[in-house]
């Protein structure tokens, strides 16, 4: 089920180079997307989680929603579990991967392509972002994921673990014709 979400907080966002996690399994591509109390793409996701659970599961689906709920294993999660992280307290937020051959659409706000070296996208901007949730059923366990289709950058933010966004060329003073050495500093 593909959900549209406005307006989130990107986190740990590995979304033009596939990564393992922890240095084993798959590569893959992956992000975490904050979302603040009441914002409402929570409703969507908590739907959307029921609905793709009651296709999966149909009557088994209340009792296999309370263990992955109760394992905190379905895709949206309190961000109160990872405090220790800049962005996360007070927070809910969606956990996002995509495998290896499926990398995510990362695009700016006028919807042009976005590469690693634009330094637009990174941990602390804003960002709107497509996802598909989907029923995972075997040996790793029954939940609902959620898989990152799509990226668009949307506004600055305070970038977390104390980088900064890329500096824009409006940063720099004009130094064409005639400035010299002795005019600068």
């Amino acid at each position: 089920m593909k959900i549209a979400i406005n307006n989130a907080r990107l986190a740990f966002p590995q979304l033009f180079t596939p990564e393992q996690f922890n240095g084993t399994g798959e590569a893959k591509y992956g992000c975490s997307l904050l979302l603040p109390p009441g914002h409402p793409a929570i409703a969507q996701i908590e739907a959307a989680i029921d609905k793709v659970g009651a296709e999966k599961w149909g009557k088994t689906w209340p009792s296999v929603k309370k263990s992955s709920t109760a394992k905190d294993l379905n895709c949206l999660h309190d961000g109160d579990l990872k405090a220790k992280y800049a962005g996360f307290e007070g927070n809910m937020y969606v956990s996002c991967g995509a495998p290896e051959d499926k990398r995510p659409t990362v695009v700016d706000r006028n919807r042009s392509p976005l590469t690693a070296k634009d330094g637009k996208i990174y941990g602390g901007c804003y960002v709107n972002a497509i996802i598909v949730l989907w029923a995972q059923d075997n040996q790793f366990g029954q939940r609902v994921n959620a898989q990152i289709t799509g990226v668009q950058f949307f506004a600055d933010g305070d970038s977390f673990g104390g980088g900064a966004s890329a500096a824009a060329a409006d940063d720099f003073a004009d130094v064409t014709d005639g400035a010299g050495a002795d005019d600068i500093g």
